[in-house]
């Protein structure tokens, strides 16, 4: 396993300490006028999403983790877990509900998702960043209500609720971006 010294660190490596896998999310060299420089971090754990503050000094080490990341197909949700296929080698996956986090009111039955593996154990579940979604319920459009600036709330298959322009009709898809959790568009189908 690769190990990662005070000068490899940068926002946006995956490092392992204790055990655990974190992402850095800031980065910060230090030089201060007397001693020696040091980098402070902030992580973000991929296990719980805790952020921590660390820091290293000259000659502290840490672990490159043993992260992998496989596509794998949302099959359905038994009230505990989510269940997920390699399409591939059709071996399922159970994750707890708590685990997969917000990346859950995206996903419909079907969907292709990105699943991240620490040493053999799913720890986290990603969507794509767009996808398209059916509304299955929202207000009725108004006379004079085209274009407009104004939005009312939609439910979208998934169970997740956004903000949508008073033109779009029940029973439209439409694309949305999960990070934001914004409407984009209608899709074209």
């Amino acid at each position: 396993m690769a190990t990662y010294s005070m000068g490899d660190l940068k926002k946006g490596l995956k490092i392992e300490l204790d055990g655990k896998p974190y992402k850095i999310v800031e980065y910060q060299h230090v030089k201060p006028g007397k001693g020696a420089a040091f980098v402070r971090v902030k992580i973000k754990s991929f296990i719980d999403g805790k952020v921590l503050e660390k820091t290293f000094h000259a000659g502290d080490k840490c672990e490159a983790p043993n992260l992998v990341e496989k596509e794998m197909q949302y099959l359905y949700d038994d009230g505990e877990y989510c269940q997920f296929m390699d399409v591939e080698s059709y071996e399922q996956v159970a994750i707890a509900d708590e685990d997969i986090g917000d990346a859950k009111k995206w996903m419909i039955d079907g969907m292709m998702v990105q699943i991240l593996f620490h040493n053999g154990k799913a720890i986290g579940v990603e969507v794509p960043q767009v996808v398209e979604l059916k509304i299955i319920e929202t207000q009725p459009n108004f006379k004079g209500d085209t274009q407009g600036s104004n939005k009312k709330p939609a439910t979208l298959e998934s169970g997740a609720v956004v903000q949508i322009p008073f033109h779009v009709l029940e029973g439209e898809v439409i694309r949305v971006d999960t990070v934001r959790g914004e409407y984009i568009e209608r899709a074209n189908k």
